[in-house]
């Protein structure tokens, strides 16, 4: 039997297959519960690999160790059926065993020789994709989907998909003409394609070009902030980052209250983006009322600290804004003893996690100088520990921040002066650029 993209599929039913593309299109288009569709299937077909394949992989994407019970039961459920499986089947289930040892780094090289196996398998591409994404590989964000775009043709069901993660890799290399361009394709050709809404946010965000970005995302709002929407919460933050940067603070919280975090979500993908935009509020004394302590309450529930750098170094932000002193020592105990740790998260936190967490709880205790000698080194290698170009430009304002409250004005003009350059037209940029001149 095979997909309607013509994969291989093992055993199973046509009703499970069935099932399995409704489960697969709402990853795609970030829409109602992907596990709780297949979830479907595999209670009348207990035996379908492919179904067990893709809720492993759809928790994968949650890149949290909440979800690694999860994953863990479903290498066992995989290994179990290992004698029924295909090939293809058999390299996911590889790549999910090599995800829940911490070889988050074996788990995409493993998708990478699968897709070249089978370039058409739509779940690989996007949970690949979206694990460049956690890796910040700006070069595989681009490449794996070049790479299998040759066995696809635009009357395949699901092309629009991989013009959307096109236009994204596209974006973080730099190439913003023709990954606008790409991106509005995508929408052309599935209107309510969130990623490839969010891939021509990028390119506005990067380019300046917020007042025209609050346009595109207003105008649109009706294909990507659904109430269903699993993804809405990141175009919000888009959106709210314009308003922020065009002297709207007001309209960014309201935007925070009512798209970036409506509810008091314990997702860590939810947390991070929450914390990004209020941290940036932060370093201009803007107040947020008492929004940190909501933030600050959920980061300290769970056990999270330590496993994934990325989303260390936004917890430490709440902690730090927040006045949770104890919280930040805590977390900094952990992320200290995943830096000794093997696995890919180690590599993260030695290379760039750590030195941005310390950096982050300095200047909470108002040691602007210390923060910036720990940030200059790391700057231009935060990309290592995860995230977009948007996301990691907490660092550099933070630096920015720092030398200027270290009355560092040399520094401060320097670092205002580059922005300047990439921004210029941006009224945030000019801002900054102003207040270090003085």
């Amino acid at each position: 039997m095979n997909d309607p993209r013509g994969v291989p599929v093992s055993g199973g039913s046509a009703n499970s297959l069935q099932i399995y593309e409704q489960a697969l299109r709402a990853l795609n288009v970030y829409r109602g519960d992907p596990v709780a569709i297949i979830d479907q299937a595999l209670a009348a077909d207990p035996d379908f690999a492919m179904g067990h394949v893709l809720r492993a992989q759809v928790q994968v994407t949650m890149w949290e160790r909440s979800v690694l019970p999860g994953v863990q039961a479903g290498v066992a459920r995989l290994h179990a059926l290992h004698g029924g499986m295909n090939d293809r089947e058999r390299r996911h289930a590889r790549s999910l065993g090599l995800w829940a040892g911490g070889d988050w780094e074996g788990h995409r090289a493993e998708l990478d020789r699968l897709l070249a196996e089978y370039p058409r398998d739509l779940l690989a591409l996007q949970v690949g994709h979206l694990a460049d994404f956690f890796h910040s590989d700006r070069d595989n964000l681009r490449g794996r989907v070049a790479r299998a775009m040759p066995a696809w043709t635009r009357e395949d069901p699901g092309y629009g998909f991989l013009l959307a993660m096109q236009a994204f890799g596209l974006e973080e290399c730099g190439a913003y003409g023709e990954a606008e361009e790409t991106g509005r394709r995508a929408l052309e050709l599935e209107a309510d394609d969130c990623w490839a809404q969010h891939a021509v946010a990028h390119v506005m965000e990067m380019q300046a070009r917020q007042a025209e970005g609050i346009g595109f995302m207003e105008g649109r709002k009706a294909h990507w902030a659904q109430e269903d929407n699993g993804f809405a919460f990141y175009n919000w933050w888009h959106t709210a980052l314009y308003n922020l940067d065009q002297g709207r603070p007001q309209r960014a919280l309201e935007i925070y209250d009512q798209g970036v975090r409506p509810q008091p979500s314990e997702i860590r993908l939810m947390m991070l983006d929450a914390a990004a935009l209020l941290w940036r509020m932060h370093l201009r004394r803007l107040d947020t009322g008492k929004r940190w302590e909501e933030l600050a309450d959920c980061f300290q529930k769970g056990d999270e600290n330590g496993y994934y750098a990325f989303n260390d170094m936004h917890a430490m932000t709440a902690f730090v804004a927040a006045g949770r002193t104890e919280a930040a020592a805590g977390l900094l105990k952990a992320v200290e003893a995943s830096a000794a740790e093997r696995g890919t998260n180690g590599h993260m936190t030695r290379e760039a996690g750590l030195t941005i967490v310390r950096a982050i709880e300095a200047f909470g205790r108002e040691k602007y100088a210390q923060a910036v000698d720990l940030l200059m080194p790391v700057r231009y290698r935060a990309n290592v520990f995860g995230g977009s170009h948007a996301q990691r430009d907490i660092v550099h304002r933070t630096l920015l921040e720092s030398a200027l409250r270290a009355g560092d004005k040399a520094l401060a003009r320097s670092l205002a002066n580059e922005r300047a350059a990439l921004k210029p037209h941006c009224p945030f940029s000019r801002e900054l650029r102003a207040r270090a001149m003085q």
